[in-house]
């Protein structure tokens, strides 16, 4: 089983320079805010699962590649070796989630994880996969009212598409935690839909666009996930007191908790990013074999 995990450090200059070349906009985005806390996460894969074959980090550039990263341990993908060039530069998720089964020696079962969750507690391969199944909680939903939502909704009617399904008024929606993939299946429905895949795609998010949710709609429609919610802590940097963020990470209840963020005062980010490096710090002080030695 491997990890890949993709990730953006919006405070790089040479990543800020390409992405006022092709947007032409200011970057105030929030999921391009980099918190620190990457190197925790690996900590808590190095140390909560133990199982895991390899790590993949999926970054723009060489510049995004954090100094500390230790590239003996971890395979560096960038997105040039990935996705087809004439999608390229992209600042948006989706053309880099629909072509991470194109990494180099990707085993079958893999996770990907965004950069906000942390495996906390430990976990154990039977909360991902199971017979050759994945294990993710997926829900039904009915209304699209903004982009994301009818992101997802593209995703499942492409997805019931490829298996010559009816359309439904009901969407599917996975939990958002690290989703597991079977990348035999991912090929089999890229290859089917590649025209519509590629088409749907754009520089910054967009309401056309479809996303990885297709490759789990059409896992979960196939029958090759397992209904069932992952142990998940979710909380919004927004919401909540430095002390109370403190807390959710030193004595976690879950095995995986994701820290959400949210558009913050340049003040209130400061003060919130400094308190979640301290509460990692605290919670995982070891260095992993996934950081160079100091």
């Amino acid at each position: 089983m491997d990890i890949v995990i993709t990730y953006v450090n919006g405070l790089d200059p040479e990543w800020q320079q390409e992405y006022a070349k092709h947007t032409n906009t200011p970057i105030v985005e929030k999921r391009f805010r980099d918190w620190g806390t990457l190197k925790y996460l690996f900590r808590g894969i190095a140390r909560n699962m133990p199982f895991i074959r390899k790590v993949h980090l999926v970054v723009s550039q060489p510049s995004q590649v954090p100094e500390w990263l230790n590239c003996d341990e971890v395979d560096v993908v960038l997105h040039k070796d990935i996705i087809p060039a004439h999608l390229l530069p992209t600042f948006n998720c989706n053309p880099i989630e629909m072509h991470l089964h194109n990494i180099a020696d990707l085993d079958e079962e893999y996770l990907y994880f965004n950069d906000d969750i942390f495996p906390l507690k430990p976990c154990q391969p039977t909360d991902f996969f199971r017979d050759g199944r994945g294990v993710l909680g997926m829900s039904h939903h009915l209304f699209a009212f903004d982009m994301f939502k009818q992101i997802c909704r593209n995703s499942d009617s492409v997805a019931r598409e490829a298996l010559c399904l009816k359309p439904s008024r009901l969407f599917l929606r996975p939990q958002h935690v690290c989703t597991p993939m079977l990348k035999s299946e991912v090929q089999e429905v890229y290859s089917a839909m590649k025209d519509r895949i590629l088409q749907s795609m754009t520089t910054t998010r967009s309401a056309k666009n479809l996303n990885q949710y297709l490759y789990l709609d059409y896992m979960y429609l196939k029958g090759k996930i397992i209904n069932e919610r992952l142990s998940k802590k979710h909380f919004s940097v927004g919401v909540v007191s430095a002390k109370k963020l403190r807390q959710f990470i030193e004595s976690p209840t879950h095995k995986l908790t994701c820290v959400n963020d949210v558009q913050l005062s340049e003040e209130r980010y400061t003060e919130l990013r400094q308190a979640l490096i301290d509460a990692f710090e605290r919670k995982l002080p070891n260095r992993s074999k996934y950081e160079k030695a100091v």
